[in-house]
Parts: structure tokens; sequence; C-alpha cells
């Protein structure tokens, strides 16, 4: 895949996450509830979502420096596959939290079927392989 094609499609999975973790902070920020009903993971005392948009954002930002750069270096896709990196292990552990509360007798119904941390892992997942997919081409 070219450099471009990587760049904008980077581009738009990051700014899905932006979206998706952007929600789900301003809801909590402003209405100091999770949305969906869900009970909220919190890293450090703050809610996780606003750690996500924060990996989410940085992504994203460096996916435009590599769309819009005259000359994209191989820095950029190698930025975000360690970002992305780390987004699946703090977005896993807390799908793996929310397994075993499931598995040990927690009977917490998802409005979107799976608890907001598996999307959010599963974004993290598609920009890793995609990033490690274009550092691996030669």
């Amino acid at each position: 895949m070219n450099p471009k094609s990587y760049y904008k499609i980077s581009a738009l999975l990051t700014a899905s996450g932006v979206l998706f973790a952007g929600y789900l902070s301003a809801v909590k920020l402003f209405s100091r509830t999770c949305p969906f009903n869900e009970s909220c993971q919190y890293f450090l005392g703050y809610p996780a979502c606003w750690f996500g948009l924060a990996m989410f954002l940085s992504m994203f930002v460096i996916s435009l420096i590599g769309l819009f750069s005259a000359n994209p270096r191989k820095i950029f896709p190698q930025s975000i596959l360690a970002i992305a990196g780390a987004g699946i292990i703090f977005a896993g552990r807390f799908v793996i939290s929310e397994i075993i509360f499931w598995q040990a007798g927690g009977h917490q119904e998802y409005q979107l079927i799976f608890p907001t941390c598996a999307y959010g892992l599963i974004f993290y997942i598609l920009i890793f392989f995609l990033s490690w997919r274009q550092l691996k081409k030669k």
C-alpha cells in the first residue's frame, strides 16, 4: 500500500476512535455518568475513556502529519504502531476484567452487546495491523 493510502485509512480509523472515545468522554465529563448504562472503568483515578481519547487523538494527529507531509518518514507508522500496541494492552486489560466479572456471576447487560472497551480494542487492533503491514512492506 502506498504511504498516502496508508495515512488516509489510518486517519479514518483513528478519527472514528476519536469520535467514539470523545463521545464517551464528553458524556462522562458533563453528566458524570457512563453512557450506555455501563459501569465506568477507571485508570489512575480517571475514566479509561479519557486515556483512550488521548491515544486515538495522538494517532490521528500523526496520521494527518504523515498524510500532508511532502516526504512521510517511517517514524510515523512506527509511532502509530507503538501507540496502537499500548492501546491493545490498555483496552485489553479492561475487556479481560469485564469477562472475569461476567464469568464470576456479574450480570452487566450491555446496550451495545459488548462493553465499550471491546470496541476500542477492535479499533486498536485494526490500526496496529494496518501499521504493522505498512512497516513490513519494503
